[in-house]
């Protein structure tokens, strides 16, 4: 199940995707502190001139206005009350508001669904460039390291560059790819893997999709037929639809995002390169305005370099 990826880590992993985490956001977290010690200088009381400073410092970090003036509007009111003494108040009341936002869509929303029986679906949305079929091959890792059995199929057929990608994931983490010929159809592919998953009872099967066709419709379009056959085969499926968006496009990747969360029924979200920005506050504008759970995040380039998302390890890095 994919749930077992998001409750507790193996006691003697859980240093490692600590400290993996910590060096993810350490461009983030170097300007986030830097800042807000510009701004809330030794002795200074914290009032409501101290916070309105901070907006901007926050907005830099890509949390994004909305989520920016959530935050801040609940500080006021603290600050209104005298109740935030120094700045390590500060960062303590900060991370506990990142952090309930992160959590909430956790609990609120999109939980994972339970499978009964094998396959598990998992259906890999996204634009172009975002590092999608690169987040497939990962996330293959990810399983195969469980001891899990894994298919990939390759229906983004639109860009046959996409295809052999996709291939070389699977020669490197030694996972079998089901694939038809460049322009072919993507449900017949899809198809054929659904079937031959459930012959081998194999425990995943993941699922490369089309990053753009022609126009926005035909990709919708496209995406709900296969969804419609993976339906027919595997009852339930799609267990989980992840999008994949870019952590170094921030808040201009949220459009994108938001045209596929309304279409494609996207049930969690996969941050890849958050280790390449120093924006990486785009991790709680993402759950907080698109109500989604962000799963998986993108640490580097080598098959291992994709961690499960855990918001308070992910908090406490943005502040450690």
């Amino acid at each position: 199940m994919i749930q077992t990826l998001f409750g507790s880590l193996d006691e003697e992993q859980k240093p490692s995707f600590i400290e993996r985490m910590k060096e993810a956001v350490s461009r983030t977290r170097e300007s986030l502190a830097e800042r807000i010690e510009e701004v809330v200088s030794i002795g200074k009381e914290i009032d409501r001139s101290t916070l309105d400073d901070l907006e901007a410092t926050l907005i830099g970090a890509d949390l994004g206005t909305t989520t920016t003036h959530e935050v801040l509007e609940k500080l006021r009111d603290k600050a209104d009350r005298k109740q935030i003494k120094d700045v390590n108040e500060l960062k303590r009341l900060l991370k506990e508001e990142l952090l309930a936002i992160l959590t909430s869509t956790l609990t609120d929303s999109h939980p994972v669904t339970k499978v009964d029986g094998t396959p598990e679906v998992i259906l890999v949305v996204g634009v172009n460039g975002t590092g999608k079929t690169t987040t497939i091959g990962k996330l293959a890792q990810v399983f195969r390291a469980q001891g899990k059995t894994v298919l990939l199929c390759a229906a983004d057929t639109f860009r046959a560059a996409a295809i052999e990608q996709l291939e070389i994931w699977g020669q490197r983490t030694g996972t079998e790819v089901i694939k038809t010929k460049a322009g072919g159809d993507p449900s017949a592919v899809l198809f054929d893997a659904l079937q031959s998953a459930t012959a081998r009872k194999t425990d995943y099967v993941i699922v490369d999709t089309a990053g753009r066709l022609h126009t926005k419709q035909n990709l919708m379009l496209e995406l709900e037929k296969m969804k419609r056959t993976a339906q027919r085969i595997v009852p339930g499926a799609p267990h989980e639809t992840l999008l994949v968006m870019d952590a170094t496009t921030g808040q201009n990747g949220l459009q994108q995002a938001r045209q596929f969360t309304q279409s494609a029924g996207v049930t969690g979200i996969v941050l890849t390169k958050l280790d390449g920005t120093a924006k990486g506050g785009v991790v709680v504008a993402i759950s907080r305005e698109l109500g989604l759970p962000v799963r998986y995040v993108g640490v580097g380039e080598k098959a291992g370099d994709l961690l499960p998302f855990d918001p308070k390890e992910f908090v406490d890095s943005l502040f450690a």
